[in-house]
């Protein structure tokens, strides 16, 4: 029997190197991307591209019709990522309509497998001091902070009640931690904070952590859960913890840049997001820092990815090595140099 891979969001960094790793393995792919999405030159030429969105089901339908006989393996990677922590009809609708489109359309076309990407912020958060592991349900969402959060976990709860409704529905679910990596041509959050860091921009940091999964072993974990990953069961995938002293080591070290940013309290942190949130008022431009880009910081970020590893065989490169990988590309790209801050003297 043949196989197709079908993938959502894929034209994303996650999505591009879930569909090189599967291309390099000799499987067959079918990529869902939106129509006059600058990032599909990203989605590896080998792959067939269907254009569409989760919420249109005539291409919905195209992706999943495949030809008789075909497996298929469903990882449903698309999503809004937002670090706005208000409500949005748009987030919602894409987040989480979108994720019941899919799960309809998996049970239509008989989908063998469907791997979801959720998210370890749906997971409610522990105390300081307390690993963050899976957990088996995800409403009500109290507690959770941050819009994106609340719609991941929605859509998680969703397909855990699929799986239930629906025996022949063989669903997991893998909870990343913040990705990062090279090749990062949306440049994210990691991205971003290393091409402020390497111009001078960075005047100061918070007291807080980073965890952040190294794109390259998520795509690896992700298609290990596609052939062992349990029914209704999740699987966080995530990294050590860094802190902020740390990271500015790890940059300094891997760009040999020799900086040293003033870091605050939390208290001082929201105390100047206060006065930034005054001062874009009045310039109408979007604050630096804000109290949820603190709280993304200071909270318990410590999860468990002990039950990835055991049962998918999930592994994390170091943290160092992978800035390492994303300061020689961001180099590479043009987008930092040493000379943009002073450079070690040897």
């Amino acid at each position: 029997m043949s196989k197709v891979y079908l993938l959502t969001g894929a034209a994303g960094l996650l999505g591009s190197n879930i569909s090189r790793q599967l291309i390099d393995a000799g499987a067959h792919v079918r990529a869902l991307v939106l129509k006059g999405d600058p990032a599909a030159k990203y989605v590896p030429d080998e792959a067939e591209i269907v254009y569409g969105d989760l919420l249109d089901i005539p291409s919905l339908e195209e992706l999943f019709n495949v030809s008789e006989g075909t497996e298929i393996c469903m990882i449903h990677s698309a999503s809004i990522v937002t670090l706005n922590p208000e409500p949005n009809p748009k987030i919602q609708a894409v987040n989480v309509d979108g994720t019941k489109n899919i799960i309809d359309m998996c049970l239509k076309y008989r989908a063998k497998k469907l791997v979801y990407i959720s998210s370890t912020g749906a997971i409610p958060e522990l105390p300081h001091g307390q690993k963050i592991k899976e957990v088996d349900h995800f409403l009500p969402t109290d507690g959770l902070v941050g819009y994106y959060s609340v719609t991941k976990a929605e859509a998680t709860q969703l397909i855990l009640d699929a799986v239930k409704a629906h025996p022949e529905l063989d669903a997991s679910i893998v909870h990343p931690s913040g990705i990062c990596g090279p090749n990062d041509y949306a440049f994210g959050p990691v991205a971003q904070f290393i091409m402020q860091y390497a111009a001078g921009e960075m005047k100061m940091g918070i007291e807080g952590s980073f965890n952040s999964v190294d794109v390259r072993d998520l795509a690896a974990g992700i298609l290990s859960c596609c052939d062992k990953g349990r029914r209704g069961e999740c699987y966080i995938m995530s990294n050590s913890l860094v802190s902020m002293d740390e990271m500015f080591g790890i940059i300094n070290n891997a760009g040999n840049f020799e900086y040293h940013p003033t870091i605050l309290s939390a208290n001082k942190a929201h105390m100047a997001a206060k006065l930034l949130a005054m001062g874009s008022k009045l310039t109408g431009k979007p604050a630096m820092l804000t109290d949820f880009a603190i709280y993304n910081l200071t909270r318990n970020n410590d999860f468990d990815c002990t039950k990835a590893q055991k049962e998918l065989g999930f592994s994390c490169r170091p943290f160092t090595q992978t800035i390492q990988d994303e300061v020689d590309w961001l180099h590479a790209e043009g987008k930092i140099t040493c000379s943009d801050i002073l450079p070690k003297t040897v």
